[in-house]
């Protein structure tokens, strides 16, 4: 397996990415997935796991920074933007078309938290992509909205809006608008925050179980009220007659968010559990990974077969 630093253009915004590629010769062009990361997150984490291991297992797999964030352009940074997300899968799509190893006609998305909702947009928006599959699934607005288990106060959503239209006022008048800090400044406080769910976010994000320097830490305020009006599961029936496929944790609290996906789905579809995982230990557990990889090796070599 190689890697290559390789860079597309996402409606003018340089986005930064690895493409992973099998060592092994190839008769013919190969299929190919997009890998997007979780929220928050860079190509150097979860994706580029997940991208590496599929590349093992003789797919082409491009895992990318999202624009505004990590080693890609676009300005502010941090900025959390539910259409350009989309965008990027897509941007990420027509530059594997333009790859000589690539068979064009056989390519997937595979999304990871964050970008497991923004892949299946891609997806319904997009007919090249051939099937879709996605790892612990999150929809960034509904997470804000109503949390990482689906039970906040929507009155703690209605402060974020506070803060984030008192943001664009600053910056109207010529002043720092601050940007939304992501994560406290220990696993106690975020356990007191979000449970368990919490602590392990800011074990991965914060400590050194999964750190990289060029994850996100913040979000510009912007974020917010881009994500206030967005739900990029309504492009889910869209999707029809390719298949879906979304693995989940066991114990993942956000599971709430890929079953409301899974319903709205009107073709091919399956919900697979990992048995005893959360939400994060699929981000880099191998005892959780590697049958999550099983499965996915699976159903990419079946549904990108030509």
């Amino acid at each position: 397996m190689a890697r290559t630093r390789v860079s597309f253009d996402s409606a003018g915004i340089e986005i930064a990415a690895h493409l992973y590629t099998p060592d092994s010769p190839a008769a013919e062009r190969r299929p190919a997935l997009v890998v997007g990361h979780p929220g928050t997150g860079v190509k150097e984490q979860t994706s580029g796991t997940y991208a590496q291991l599929m590349a093992e297992r003789g797919f082409v797999a491009l895992a990318f920074d999202a624009a505004y964030q990590g080693e890609s352009g676009g300005l502010p940074r941090g900025l959390e933007d539910p259409a350009q997300r989309v965008e990027d899968f897509k941007a990420a799509v027509s530059y594997l078309t333009t790859r000589d190893e690539v068979d064009p006609d056989r390519i997937g998305l595979l999304g990871i938290c964050a970008s497991g909702g923004y892949s299946l947009a891609a997806t319904g928006g997009d007919h090249r992509v051939k099937a879709v599959a996605t790892v612990c699934t999150a929809e960034p607005a509904r997470q804000f909205r109503y949390g990482a288990d689906g039970s906040q106060d929507p009155a703690v959503f209605q402060t974020l809006l506070d803060a984030a239209a008192q943001a664009r006022t600053r910056a109207a008048r010529g002043e720092d608008p601050g940007v939304m800090t992501m994560f406290p400044d220990t696993a106690e406080q975020a356990g007191a925050l979000g449970g368990e769910h919490g602590i392990e976010g800011w074990e991965y994000y914060c400590g050194p179980r999964g750190h990289h320097e060029r994850s996100a830490k913040y979000l510009a305020w912007d974020s917010i009220d881009k994500m206030a009006s967005s739900d990029v599961f309504r492009a889910v029936p869209l999707i029809v007659p390719r298949p879906i496929l979304q693995i989940i944790g066991e114990r993942a609290v956000t599971a709430w968010m890929a079953i409301e996906a899974h319903q709205a789905a009107t073709g091919p579809k399956e919900l697979h559990r990992i048995p005893g995982a959360s939400h994060v230990d699929l981000y880099d557990k191998r005892e959780y990974i590697d049958p999550a990889v099983d499965k996915l090796t699976d159903y990419f070599t079946t549904h990108l077969d030509k």
